[in-house]
């Protein structure tokens, strides 16, 4: 039985990779963030015999040596990733993505950990310069958000390149699906909808991204983390293929029943400089070194995203009215 550390388990993605993990009889140790309230966020809801929750930090050092101790796999997810707040409070995505990084890394080569994963984001790519998107394409930090990934990423490249740490970049494209945060355009639309609201506020919905549902993503990195040609490698998950904003849009109001209204909203416009226009990803790479396809339909997904929130228990853990950054 393998022992896995999972940092970031408490979030959107890690929660659904935390139950996949353990439906494959990993051992998972699960890292939530240290709060004084002992809440463990989506890790709540999930009671395994082989789940071993943490918490704490992996901004310190000490602490992350000290978790990473007879761990065979780290899938490292912990970050900040809301863009908006980064512009405001640029020194926090710092401190906890690139050095994050960095004390996950030194802790895996200090304790003989046999693969890595870290999780980067389409967003160092910034808009298309060409498309679909491979991994070749030029980093665009566009965001302070996104020149902290591309830091960590290159931080964790250098641990692979001078000490021969067995390092995997792990790039998804845009991940939506149930538990995601009220900060993304797809949790933003149904939540309104769902309470009832006729004009629902959004930002531009010119730009187009490559959509995947998390059990895809979750599916990708355990595909990667058991493949050792992608040891020093960045890998897209990715469905190749683009939508645009109004079109998601049009198609969760179609699914719901609505006939809202769309009303822009100027404080969830970005910046003109940092907004990313084009993201389409090309997924070549992980299907040739893997074999993976994406096994859900933008319809798919959507249908079974809308019927997770539709659920009043999942629901009521919403501000829907509350713009979050």
């Amino acid at each position: 039985m393998k022992k896995v550390l999972i940092t970031g388990a408490d979030g959107f993605i890690g929660s659904h990779l935390t139950e996949m993990l353990l439906a494959q009889e990993y051992h998972v140790h699960a890292l939530s963030y240290y709060n004084s309230f002992n809440y463990w966020g989506w890790l709540d809801n999930i009671k395994h015999k082989n789940l071993q929750v943490i918490t704490g930090d992996v901004r310190d050092p000490h602490f992350c040596r000290h978790i990473a101790k007879n761990i065979d796999i780290i899938f490292h997810l912990a970050a900040l990733i809301a863009i908006p707040y980064s512009y405001i409070a640029p020194d926090c995505y710092v401190d906890t993505n690139i050095k994050g990084t960095l004390n996950i890394c030194q802790a895996a080569k200090e304790n003989n950990v046999k693969r890595i994963l870290v999780t980067s984001t389409s967003e160092v790519y910034g808009t298309a310069q060409y498309i679909p998107i491979d991994e070749k394409h030029p980093k665009q930090p566009q965001s302070p958000y996104s020149a902290s990934k591309i830091g960590a990423d290159m931080m964790a490249m250098s641990f692979y390149n001078t000490f021969e740490l067995p390092v995997v970049i792990v790039r998804p494209f845009n991940t939506y699906g149930p538990r995601q945060s009220a900060r993304a355009i797809i949790p933003t639309i149904i939540t309104q909808i769902a309470e009832g609201e006729k004009k629902i506020m959004l930002g531009d919905l010119t730009p187009t991204r490559d959509f995947n549902y998390v059990i895809d993503i979750c599916r990708g990195f355990i595909e990667l983390a058991n493949c050792d040609k992608a040891i020093g490698e960045e890998i897209n998950i990715s469905s190749n293929y683009e939508i645009s904003m109004l079109s998601i849009l049009e198609s969760i109001a179609k699914i719901m029943n609505s006939d809202i209204e769309f009303v822009e909203d100027t404080q969830r416009i970005r910046p003109k400089n940092s907004e990313v226009f084009r993201l389409w990803g090309d997924n070549t790479k992980i299907k040739k070194l893997t074999g993976f396809l994406p096994q859900y339909t933008i319809e798919q997904g959507l249908q079974e995203t809308i019927k997770w929130f539709l659920n009043p228990l999942n629901l009521n853990k919403y501000k829907s009215d509350i713009y979050n950054v």
